[in-house]
């Protein structure tokens, strides 16, 4: 009896040993199962896309960029052009505004012609005396053309002209007058030397006589350098 019993309990075990396996199978392939749909989802689902930039058109960038309405009224910079100038035989390029000087016509005196102005200027000079402070100046192209800025010898300036700027006239040989300012700190004529070149036509190699006949009153003689043709004749 006892033997058959226990071969029942064996029995019932190993049943029961056999049960718990299925149930284990069945949960292994429960959870497999589950992680090839979520697999299978995740595969599914489309990546998120990435941002692109916005890509410009040429004929976009092309296009001048907006003004806010602050500065959409302001007056555009003023634009330059390169001009090619001869000087003393070779081109020199130089960048002018738009309302730049016509430096294209200029006249460029030979050492003869130079050199001439100059010693009939000093043959006045010596013909004038002593009595009004007197000087020679050589015109240049900085003096005739381009900045038009005529610089007095300092120690003349120093001993007979004002301390402070001031306007000194210049009295031509027919007797017409001319305004101009005398800068002091600089020792030289500015605003409206200018003019009185251009009217008096003076060119590089002209040379002037300086003669100081008033406190700011200058008389101006002009030798051409152009004389020196004349005096070959």
């Amino acid at each position: 009896m006892a033997a058959v019993a226990m071969s029942s309990y064996e029995e019932q075990r190993q049943r029961q040993v056999e049960a718990n396996k299925r149930k284990l199978e069945e949960l292994q392939l429960h959870h497999l199962s589950a992680a090839v749909r979520e697999a299978a989802t995740a595969a599914a689902k489309p990546s998120p896309a990435k941002k692109r930039k916005a890509r410009v058109s040429r004929d976009a960038a092309a296009e001048p960029p907006r003004r806010s309405g602050r500065v959409a009224n302001l007056p555009e910079k003023p634009k330059y052009r390169e001009v090619e100038v001869l000087d003393f035989g070779r081109k020199v390029r130089r960048t002018y505004s738009s309302g730049r000087k016509d430096l294209e016509n200029r006249v460029y005196a030979t050492d003869e012609e130079r050199s001439h102005a100059i010693t009939k200027a000093e043959e006045l000079e010596e013909e004038m005396g002593t009595r009004f402070p007197i000087f020679v100046k050589p015109m240049t192209q900085s003096h005739v053309t381009g900045g038009f800025w005529l610089g007095l010898p300092t120690p003349f300036c120093r001993k007979h002209l004002p301390k402070c700027d001031e306007h000194i006239t210049l009295v031509d040989e027919e007797d017409d007058e001319s305004d101009t300012l005398y800068l002091a700190r600089k020792a030289g004529l500015s605003a409206g030397w200018r003019g009185f070149a251009i009217d008096h036509k003076l060119v590089d190699g002209d040379c002037l006589v300086f003669q100081l006949i008033e406190r700011t009153k200058f008389k101006v003689y002009i030798i051409r350098a152009s004389s020196y043709h004349e005096s070959e004749d």
